[in-house]
């Protein structure tokens, strides 16, 4: 591994933080742990046993992990701010936030966010997604066509990360020739979303949002003008009660959707495949049973969420479960806890691709569920069922699996496999 001097830095003035906690709880949170990245699940056990509602010093707030107390603040958006300036921010934390204008839906609370969402929520119709499938298939298979040894590939350069990011570029209009521009944004965009992330990281993702916008500008003036069948002609004509998006709503939204269209999915793929491999008596049961596989891929949503932490920011003194909150309090809830809760699952450390109906947290809650579930939700059983067909047997090549580090999102650097074709 290549020394850090930014690492060691790091890792030097967390230890005391941490040592702190841990003579006053018996317990720590440290996501910047090597440990942790690779499997979060214990660590998150521990917190639930020893100390449920965590006060974390690195977070600067509290740290839930049941699923209870999760599920209810999710739900809670009268209590409960997305936006970061209603919490108790440090000068640096206050120094990264975007211009208010430039908020995206998950940082909106409501009237703003009613409004939006409202708009958007059209273009991503259960029926609208449900029309692209035959495309889906289309686009997945010629990613499998393109695999040129199947002993030998990576799953996540050959399909995971290519799949949503294709397939959100052409919802969006954005020509083939482009896409790899549009997939350098959409991986730097995702980024900025981890706090732990250091300087170089955020230059980069801040160029690649100043060049996204600048590409799309000219895209949306031209849909205004001339529609075509693209998400980006429908925001653009979308209406509700007189309202229109502007521009730089437009753009807002834009930026959003690289987001939920791609990182979650990308994971959903990566993350669920590893989990299927090392319980392959579940691969198995969906060989022999396909009509299970709408419900496994909710099950591997539970398993081992795409997304493993939202936060949010108390609006004015409450209760959580007889939990006392007040006003500016930071909440980090640790969804990929609540999903391994046993107070919610039966034996949750257990994958069972025929578990059945799930309450599990991994797209969100509330007004601000995920905007991409129904797509993640295609793309993933597309896959599922897709690579059985085309295979009779998947392995893997290498079980030594490295995780990316980060609060929010937890998925894949690479998952070499070998093939057999059916």
């Amino acid at each position: 591994m290549t020394f850090s001097p930014a690492a060691a830095l790091r890792s030097a003035l967390v230890s005391p933080v941490l040592l702190r906690e841990r003579l006053r709880s018996g317990v720590v949170y440290n996501p910047l742990s090597a440990d942790m990245a690779r499997n979060p699940y214990p660590h998150y056990a521990a917190l639930r046993a020893r100390d449920p509602v965590h006060r974390s010093l690195l977070v600067n707030g509290w740290v839930f992990t049941r699923h209870a107390d999760i599920d209810a603040i999710l739900r809670d958006h009268r209590h409960f701010s997305n936006d970061p300036r209603q919490g108790t921010l440090s000068a640096r934390q206050q120094r990264r936030l975007p211009a208010s204008e430039e908020f995206t839906l998950i940082f909106l609370d409501p009237p703003d966010h009613t409004r939006l969402r409202a708009l958007v929520n059209k273009a991503f119709a259960r029926n609208a997604i449900a029309a692209i499938e035959s495309r889906i298939r289309t686009i997945l298979g010629s990613l499998l066509d393109d695999i040129a040894d199947p002993s030998g590939f990576d799953l996540m350069t050959a399909i995971a990360q290519p799949l949503p990011v294709i397939v959100v570029a052409e919802m969006l209009g954005v020509p083939a020739e482009d896409r790899d521009r549009f997939k350098i944004w959409s991986a730097r965009r995702a980024r900025l979303l981890e706090p732990t992330i250091g300087r170089r990281e955020r230059r980069l993702g801040a160029a690649a949002m100043i060049a996204f916008d600048a590409y799309f500008r000219e895209i949306i003036a031209e849909r205004r003008k001339t529609p075509r069948g693209d998400i980006v002609s429908a925001l653009a004509q979308v209406e509700e009660d007189g309202e229109r998006l502007n521009e730089r709503e437009m753009l807002n939204m834009l930026r959003l959707l690289l987001i939920a269209g791609n990182e979650t999915t990308t994971n959903l793929i990566g993350n669920g495949i590893l989990a299927l491999l090392r319980n392959p008596d579940q691969l198995q049961r969906l060989r022999d049973d396909p009509t299970l596989i709408p419900g496994a891929v909710e099950e591997l949503l539970r398993f081992d969420s795409p997304v493993q932490a939202n936060f949010r920011h108390v609006l004015a003194d409450c209760t959580i479960n007889d939990i006392p909150l007040q006003r500016r309090d930071n909440l980090l809830l640790l969804l990929g806890s609540a999903n391994r809760d046993p107070d919610a699952f039966e034996d949750p450390d257990r994958l069972d691709v025929g578990r059945g109906s799930s309450s599990h947290l991994s797209l969100g809650r509330g007004i601000h569920h995920c905007l991409g579930a129904g797509l993640a939700r295609l793309e993933g059983r597309l896959v599922l069922e897709m690579l059985l067909e085309r295979f009779a047997s998947i392995r893997l090549l290498d079980d030594r699996t490295r995780f990316r580090t980060g609060i929010v999102f937890r998925g894949l650097h690479s998952l070499p496999l070998c093939c057999t074709p059916a």
